[in-house]
């Protein structure tokens, strides 16, 4: 299969990220970008649960909706969400009404700080622990690594849920600890830069 695809535009790209107007952005602006703030990392935590046996069009569809739904993901918010939350989320059609999801991201919101008591800032922790340096451009993108199932089960172990090694490794991805674009992708170079710059800080 061809790693790459070139549209009317003229860039090459992540054969994934060309399947639609909502890849084409997601893939140029987020994916594999480095992410710092507090929320973000939440919210990209979060949604990667929700897109399990799911499409990530789906998410990024519906990824307006459950923002509002969940307080633009801000996890001390979520937190104190009771069960009067869970019933309006479960008859919210925007977003995905499945309720072990829902809970969890409550959960996850109050685990959070207590992890964050053990770890330190969880930005800080992620870069410094998980982000690869030097590794080259992949000829295929994996969907699990030795270093997701470490993070994932230490996430596990704090209590956090719809935390598998598959879904980690999806959030990964998409906040820039590691760098899966394909060689020649014409964003690759941009987000090694910008994960550096966040590396060389730490």
């Amino acid at each position: 299969m061809n790693k790459l695809e070139t549209l009317d535009d003229g860039r090459p790209r992540c054969w994934w990220g060309t399947g639609s107007d909502e890849y084409v952005a997601y893939h140029d602006h987020e994916w594999g970008r480095a992410v710092t703030d507090r929320s973000r990392l939440f919210e990209k935590l979060c949604l990667e649960g929700f897109q399990a046996g799911l499409s990530w069009l789906t998410i990024l569809r519906k990824r307006p909706a459950f923002r509002e739904a969940f307080a633009k993901f801000d996890p001390e918010t979520v937190a104190k969400f009771d069960e009067s939350d869970v019933k309006r989320l479960l008859a919210d059609r925007s977003i995905v009404r499945h309720e072990g999801k829902i809970r969890s991201v409550i959960n996850n919101a109050r685990r959070l700080p207590e992890f964050e008591d053990l770890v330190g800032a969880l930005s800080q922790w992620l870069w410094r622990e998980y982000a690869e340096v030097g590794r080259e451009a992949p000829i295929e993108i994996a969907s699990i690594t030795p270093a997701s199932k470490d993070l994932s089960a230490r996430l596990k172990k704090a209590g956090f849920s719809f935390v598998g090694p598959t879904t980690v490794y999806a959030f990964m991805q998409a906040l820039g600890l590691v760098n899966d674009h394909v060689g020649g992708c014409y964003v690759r170079d941009e987000c090694q830069t910008e994960r550096m710059a966040v590396i060389n800080t730490l």
